[in-house]
């Protein structure tokens, strides 16, 4: 068992480096692992205990760009309440309404921003008709809350990661920089993975003795991650990103279909 754990906490490390690059909170990746190496028993209790880990990701992670000077805070805690209150709203539309076609519609959607973040581009021209300030990076606080508040509802809705909606939202609709995009976005996750955890907890979802290990990985990787990412040509960082995000568009139209 102390193998397993051992390993578990490695796996982690890369979690953490990976996720902190690319914005996202690493449950795409942790609950993937957690289930198919039957470490855990239900889909919850893996996506229980990812939550508990993304706590920490978005933690240090946010400290870490914090030192670089690219974490917009300001954005951060104008989009953060909506955020909050999108997840729990979205969590429970799920109750009355069949989201099977709405995640193909919304898969298809994402699309758009993997395919020109694989290019290597800002997917930038949908702001611009809005306003030419938007590629300037220039929001109104209650534009950003209104972001927190339909990414929030996505995420809570269809069960993805808020960064896979945060960051394309932030660089398209607010023309964040994809690197402040990925900052902001950890940083707004963790009060929503908090909140998460604590009801998974509740439900007797979270293995404390796999989090640790997970904890402890990812807040090496998350550490890590900001100091690569701040480097990387952000061409490659957004090719990155838009791998990512490819994946969950595909996913989401698969799942939405079955």
């Amino acid at each position: 068992m102390s193998l397993i754990l051992l390993g578990l906490g490695g796996a982690a490390v890369f979690i953490g480096l990976i996720a902190s690059m690319i914005g996202v909170g690493g449950g795409i990746f942790m609950v993937p692992l957690l289930s198919l190496s039957h470490l855990v028993g239900t889909t919850q209790e893996a996506v229980g205990t990812s939550l508990a880990a993304i706590i920490f990701t978005s933690l240090s992670s946010s400290l870490a760009y914090r030192r670089q000077r690219v974490l917009d805070l300001r954005l951060g805690l104008a989009v953060m309440p909506g955020a909050v209150a999108g997840a729990w709203l979205g969590a429970y539309l799920t109750r009355f309404i069949s989201s099977g076609w709405l995640a193909v519609a919304f898969g298809i959607f994402l699309l758009y921003p993997a395919g020109m973040m694989l290019r290597g581009r800002q997917p930038r021209e949908i702001a611009l008709l809005f306003r030419r300030s938007r590629a300037e990076g220039r929001y109104h606080p209650l534009e950003a809350a209104a972001l927190g508040l339909g990414s929030g509802l996505a995420a809570g809705f269809f069960g993805i990661g808020g960064g896979i909606v945060m960051v394309p939202a932030m660089a398209i609709f607010l023309g964040l920089d994809i690197v402040q995009a990925v900052a902001t976005s950890l940083f707004v996750m963790g009060p929503s993975a908090l909140i998460g955890s604590m009801e998974h907890l509740l439900q007797r979802h979270v293995h404390l003795e796999l989090a640790l290990p997970l904890i402890l990985g990812i807040t090496l990787g998350a550490q890590l991650g900001p100091r690569i990412s701040t480097r990387m040509p952000k061409a490659r960082l957004r090719q990155l990103f838009g791998l990512v995000l490819l994946y969950s568009s595909v996913n989401m139209i698969l799942s939405g279909l079955r």
